[in-house]
């Protein structure tokens, strides 16, 4: 069913799109071409893969539908079309690694991409719910969990398999789950996990598997190695193997964050009035407000808060600071409508693999007269 394609999957990409590893798998924009629109262009939503892009003939693709259910289905795209109503959400996609170059400065984080603010990005997904595939086989009274794999080949500890991992069924059956075919309007292309993906929206983008194969309902989490031994938070490492973090916490729904993507880390801005502009999500409830400092966290102003393209989505906003010459450390933050906030320190989130970074957000620039 699958190919490996050797052609370089991201040169669809628009100009300056920012690629962070030799085999050219992995990147996303620069920041002060995110947050421009409601929507992010397929053109610059980021990429993350493990594994060369598996190409997939869309009529030769099934998906297997199996495990803790009372009728197993193999399903093709076009049964998932006649079958299955349409719908479309709107979802901010955020890779654990976001803003993991902060987690590196502050102690290192071995053998992992250094992301910055690129991998982030809203798109309309279309699609089926997940819910009405698993309603059609029938979902088992043991069923906790639903696992899930992709057609790449991933290479870990001498095996190869798809990519994968697992969500509470609780979450798989929210109606807004969707396989999805579609991303902004058009066919999903191969680099975005066509012909079909997973979109779990408020979750974790590794949660989203692209290249779907197969979904199995369990009553464990996945032994999936990316769910298993990756993907999963661990404060202190063992010294005799920092990247093992089987130990950690899984990953699922997006911490709350605020970032800041203009002005940029480390740009020069004029003096006197500057316009500072990001984004802010969070997984679990809507954000509330967001509030910004120009003095290192000193004083704060609140920030014009946009309302969201959806439920899943980022909400853009922007603040007007005023800024004498000189060196300035501007930062964001923000607070959820459950009333939590966001840790203040670095130090608070570090963990061994660089994920899930949600501290405050300090963003250094030089100021001219």
């Amino acid at each position: 069913m699958a190919r490996a394609v050797a052609s370089q999957p991201l040169k669809e990409k628009e100009p300056g799109y920012r690629v962070l590893d030799a085999e050219g798998l992995n990147g996303g924009p620069p920041p002060d071409q995110l947050g421009l629109g409601e929507l992010t262009p397929v053109g610059r939503f980021f990429a993350r893969n493990h594994a060369p892009i598996p190409g997939v003939d869309p009529k030769a693709w099934r998906l297997a539908v199996r495990g803790l259910v009372r009728q197993e289905l193999s399903l093709s795209l076009e049964d998932l079309q006649r079958r299955f109503l349409r719908h479309e959400v709107p979802a901010t996609l955020v890779c654990a690694g976001l803003r993991r170059a902060e987690l590196v400065r502050h102690r290192p984080v071995p053998g992992e991409l250094v992301w910055d603010l690129e991998p982030a990005g809203t798109a309309v997904w279309g699609g089926v719910a997940l819910r009405d595939v698993l309603m059609a086989a029938g979902v088992g009274d043991a069923a906790v969990h639903l696992g899930m794999a992709g057609l790449d080949e991933v290479e870990r500890g001498g095996k190869t398999f798809g990519f994968g991992g697992s969500v509470p069924i609780e979450k798989a059956l929210e109606p807004d789950v969707l396989l999805a075919y579609e991303m902004n309007g058009q066919p999903l292309t191969a680099l975005h996990g066509g012909p079909v993906r997973l979109v779990v929206p408020g979750y974790i983008g590794a949660r989203s598997v692209k290249w779907l194969a197969e979904i199995e309902l369990l009553a464990a989490p996945s032994a999936n190695y990316f769910q298993a031994a990756a993907y999963r938070v661990l404060r202190e490492p063992d010294p005799s193997d920092p990247r093992d973090v089987r130990a950690g916490d899984a990953l699922g729904e997006v911490a709350l964050n605020a970032v800041i993507l203009a002005p940029e880390q480390g740009s020069h801005v004029r003096a006197g009035e500057v316009t500072v502009r990001g984004w802010a999500m969070d997984g679990r409830c809507p954000v509330r407000r967001v509030e910004v400092s120009s003095d290192g966290g000193r004083t704060w102003i609140g920030a014009d808060l946009a309302a969201a393209e959806g439920r899943w989505t980022w909400q853009r906003w922007t603040a007007q600071v005023t800024l004498p010459p000189g060196p300035a450390v501007l930062v964001a933050r923000a607070w959820n409508e459950a009333g939590q906030g966001q840790p203040e320190t670095i130090a608070e989130v570090w963990n061994a693999k660089g994920y899930a970074n949600n501290a405050w957000h300090r963003v250094a620039v030089e100021v001219h007269g």
